[in-house]
Formats: structure tokens, sequence, C-alpha cells
């Protein structure tokens, strides 16, 4: 998509010493592709070993033990880590070789820690996953402009390259080409769903909608089902893999489970891959995913399904109106029933649980995914753009006012609408969402101004332990079957890194490396709100840490990756690896 900006400086700005053409914008899309790796990776080992902006704009790092050097030029230092790097090369001397994704991963894995061989061999394989797939989806998003009307689904469909901070963005190891074409929102891919019809002997559920969950899924469907059966949706993807499962083919085989093939209308891929819409249906589904993506295997587990029904319940009790009250433009995308199969041969999770999530937005509104809205968009000509990038601009050109300025009240604006009412449900309610960019939704008014904001995740809950007997007298059955309570140091550390770090710091970052606002009046503008009577009044503590503290606990990709973590699986405390880095909104 190319940008239509107008006064705001190019969203590729290289530096006064590196003026060659963006990698990105390679006519190549397998090229492109692997230097976005390689970018991530850079960034990656940038921020989890605390590396400092070289003095020669020259990134260079000692690997094999010293023997060579990997090293790239540097394009744009974010203070918030959004770094932009030119080619990479390796060299063991005078001589410099170009060098590729997978490569750069090995040399920077061995540089940050000491990778197992196993652990380095599934790191390079799915950086080289991880390539491919983004020049497939560059390759296919260049050939096709057309974009969908619906911005919601729109945004949804941004995510090209990934996030910017992890070594494997796209890799999603266990879908064939075809079926890559079918279930990537990159690749605005939609397939039928696939349903089972589930004997009610062995149905287990749960709704807050005051609608019993199989009416909804009945509803859905469509068709008559078998007797005493319930439907049950299930990605297709995941149905042919679950009828392999010994355990559930025999449910199949005694009829107690029913195949009932793919039907309906086609339902399109949001960015998590496995949560899909319909647009014009109130419903969205979380399906279970058994593929890897990033690093997890994405099935439901139970305690996320019970977390989504105990927080609409919460609310409903009383929480929302207050919430309201203070922040009326900003709510939770809720997840208020579920649908699976208990059965004592099936494990948690067991691939065939599904969440139905409400689906607030009508194709007018222009409620865009965070991390879609900031997303770079290779696909144009001679620009990087993004969908930030446009609205700058589109306001930049409305009003006159030059376009650094323009960013500058936009971020502004969007503290307002987005970050304070999560800083209110952590102070007041003692709630911290796992509100990082790709859990968050802004919505925009006509113009483009930040006018509100959602959050959406049933896994993203911590509720604080120092809050407990508040939220119980509210809904007194809180946390038994969702494990959802923290102690509140826990809850500390992750709400500063998705909220402060992920969120807030990468749209500093987004606006520097795009070339939209200078990333130090950003952080001063934070500050500034952070000190402010507005986020001191939430009561919540971290606008106090962000402003105070040196260091910040901060989730390292690359490790969690290397040690094989799967972040949805264990105890919260243990499920990433998280290190220190400077915080740059400390005050001097």
């Amino acid at each position: 998509m190319a940008s239509t900006l107008t006064g705001v400086p190019p969203a590729v700005r290289p530096t006064a010493g590196h003026p060659d053409p963006d990698p990105l914008l390679d006519p190549d899309p397998a090229v492109a592709a692997e230097h976005a790796a390689t970018e991530s990776l850079l960034r990656c080992w940038a921020r989890e070993t605390a590396a400092e902006r070289p003095d020669d704009d020259l990134l260079s790092i000692p690997v094999l033990g010293g023997a060579a050097r990997l090293s790239a030029p540097v394009r744009h230092w974010s203070a918030c880590g959004w770094h932009r790097f030119g080619p990479a090369t390796v060299s063991t001397g005078d001589a410099a070789h170009p060098v590729d994704a997978v490569t750069v991963a090995a040399l920077v894995a061995g540089a940050t820690g000491r990778p197992e061989p196993g652990q380095l061999a599934d790191l390079t394989a799915r950086v080289a996953d991880s390539v491919g797939r983004t020049a497939e989806i560059l390759a296919h998003r260049r050939a096709i402009s057309a974009a969908p009307a619906d911005a919601f689904l729109r945004a949804e469909q941004s995510l090209l390259l990934g996030h910017p901070l992890h070594p494997t963005p796209k890799s999603r190891d266990g879908l064939g080409p075809a079926q890559s074409a079918a279930y990537s929102p990159e690749l605005r891919g939609s397939f039928r769903l696939h349903w089972w019809a589930v004997h009610r002997s062995l149905l287990a559920g749960d709704s807050a909608t005051g609608t019993p969950v199989e009416q909804l899924t009945a509803g859905l469907y469509g068709r008559p089902l078998p007797a005493d059966a319930a439907a049950l949706p299930l990605h297709p993807w995941q149905a042919r893999e679950l009828a392999l499962r010994p355990a559930v083919a025999e449910l199949l085989e005694q009829g107690l489970l029913t195949d009932l093939g793919q039907h309906g209308e086609p339902w399109h891929p949001t960015s998590s891959v496995r949560t899909v819409c319909r647009p014009g249906t109130p419903w969205m589904l979380k399906l279970s995913l058994g593929l890897r993506i990033t690093n997890s295997r994405r099935e439901n587990l139970r305690k996320e399904l019970h977390r989504g029904t105990e927080v609409h319940r919460l609310l409903e009790a009383g929480l929302a109106e207050r919430w309201r009250a203070a922040h009326p433009d900003f709510d939770i995308v809720r997840d208020p029933a579920w649908i699976g199969v208990d059965h004592p041969a099936l494990a948690d999770p067991n691939g065939l649980d599904t969440v139905l999530r409400q689906m607030p937005f009508g194709p007018a509104d222009r409620a865009l995914c965070v991390a879609g809205l900031v997303a770079e968009q290779p696909v144009g000509r001679g620009r990087i753009g993004s969908q930030l990038a446009d609205v700058v601009g589109e306001l930049a050109a409305r009003t006159g006012r030059p376009g650094p300025t323009v960013a500058t009240e936009w971020f502004l604006r969007y503290l307002d609408a987005v970050v304070l009412p999560v800083l209110w449900l952590d102070g007041q309610a003692g709630i911290a969402l796992e509100a990082h960019q790709q859990n968050s939704l802004v919505l925009l008014d006509a113009l483009g101004w930040p006018a509100g904001g959602r959050y959406r995740d049933n896994q993203g809950y911590y509720f604080r332990a120092s809050h407990a007997d508040r939220l119980h007298a509210l809904l007194p059955a809180l946390g038994a079957h969702s494990d959802t309570f923290v102690p509140d140091q826990v809850a500390d550390e992750r709400f500063a890194y998705y909220l402060g770090i992920n969120h807030v710091l990468g749209l500093i970052g987004a606006f520097g490396s795009q070339g939209l606002a200078d990333e130090q009046l950003l952080l001063a503008a934070l500050r500034r709100f952070l000190s402010g009577p507005a986020a001191t009044a939430t009561g919540s503590a971290l606008p106090a840490h962000l402003l105070d503290a040196p260091t910040l606990r901060c989730k390292a990709n690359l490790l969690t990756r290397l040690h094989g973590l799967d972040e949805l699986v264990g105890p919260v405390e243990t499920q990433s690896v998280y290190v220190e880095i400077d915080n740059p909104v400390a005050r001097a």
C-alpha cells in the first residue's frame, strides 16, 4: 500500500551516512524478506544484550568466539528499540561477505548465549520458514493491491512482516502452500468452517450471554443436527489433525463425535491466524489450532475459556459501569461463551474447544489493531508506508500543519483514549491487561484522531492478589477455574512490558523509524502524560515506575525462542525469558 503522506517526512529516511535505497523495497520479495528477518534478529540482539548506538553507525557483533564479525550499517537508531539496518555482512578479516537471515540467526544466537544443538537447529529452521512465508506474503501483496472495505479486517491483514522484535515472526510450521493461501490473514485468505456434532453426553461449555452456547453455535451452523447433538465449529486444518489422534478417532468411531464436513460462508483469519471473523456476523470465533505460531501451539486451554466468561460476568457485575463512567469510549471485546468436549481420554488442551467472541464493530467503524496500524507495508513504489503514516499524512494535509506536529498531537490523544483507561483498570480494579499492540484496538473518528479503544484476549489478564477481596466481592467464584490471580510483582513486570514497552514504546518507535516524528519529543510528551493528574489519579503504579526506574524488565524473544519455551504452557512466572533494558522514559 503506497503511503499518501503530505507534509510528513518519508516513511523510510536513511541517515546521512547511509543514503542507499532501503533493502525492504528490493523488487525481489525474497531479498526483502531476508532483510526483514535480519533486521528483526539484529533488533533482538541489540535489545537483549543492551547494545548502545555505535559511534560510527556501524553495528559490529563479535561472532564465532571472536573469529569473525557480523556487521550492518545503522539506518535509524531508535531509543525504543525499533532500529533500522542496512544489509548485513560477515567478515573474518578485510573481506566482508553478504549473509542470509538463517546464518545471522545462528551467529547472533551464539553471540547471545550458548544454545544446545537442538535449540539452534530449531531456531534456524523456523527462521527459514518465517523468511519463506514473508517472501510469499510480499509477492502476493505487491501483485494484488485490492483491499477489503471493512477497516477492521483490513488492519487485521496488515502485519506483513510481523513482530519487529521477534526472531521468527511469520513461522507457521505445518502449513503447506495451499493451506497457507487459505489460512493466512496477510494473504487475505478465507475458508469455510469445519463442523462436528458433539453428543450431549460429551458436551462442555459455558455462556454468560443468557443464551445456551449450543443454541449460539446451532445458529451459526444453520442446518439440522443429529439428535441429542450440538454443533462444534473447528478450523479445517485442526479437524483433519484431530481425526488422527487416537482418543478423538475412537470418539468418532463410536458416534459420540460426528464429522459434518465444511459448511457455510467463508470466514476470514485475523492477525492471530486462529481467530476468525465474518463481516456482518455478531460473533468472531477463537478456534483451537495446533500449529506452532511464533512461540506457541495455539490450542485453547480450559483456564482461558473460563477466564473469558469470568471477565464478562465481572464487568457486568458493576465494574463496567464504573469503568465507563470514567472512560466511556473504552471497553473489552468480550469472550462470553465457549463450547468444547469433555472426556476422560482427552487432555487439556484437547484441541476441540472454541471461544465465541462478540463482534462489536460494524463495517463503518474505524477499529484498527494497533500492530496492524503501525506495521510497515513495503509494497508501494519507492516508499515504505503504513496505515499510521497514511492517517498522519491525511490529517496533515487536511489541517495544513507540519506532519511531526500532527503526529505529536495524535500520540497525545492516543494516550488519553487508549492507554489511560488501561491504567485505570489496573489501579482501580487490580486488573492488569496484557495490552500489547496486537491485543489492542484504537477507534478513530471520522477525521482519523484517536477517539477510543478496545482490548481483546481471554489469555491476557493478571488479577492482582492485593485486590482479591474487592474482586471477589463483585464475583465470589472469580479465579476458581481460570488461574488468573498472580502476585503483584508478577503483574507489575508483565504490565510494564506489555503496555509500557511493547505497546507505548513500540508506538513511539514506529513513529521514529518511519520518519513521522522525533522519538525524543514523543518520549518527553509521554513523561508529561505519566506525571500528569489524569494518569496519577488512576492509582496504577506503572506511571511512576516508567518515570523513575532506570531499567525495565523486558521479554527477550530471541532467548525465549532459543530456550524452546511455549508461552502458553506452565506457570506464568516462567513462560518467557526476561532481561533488563535501559528505560528511555526515565526522568534524568
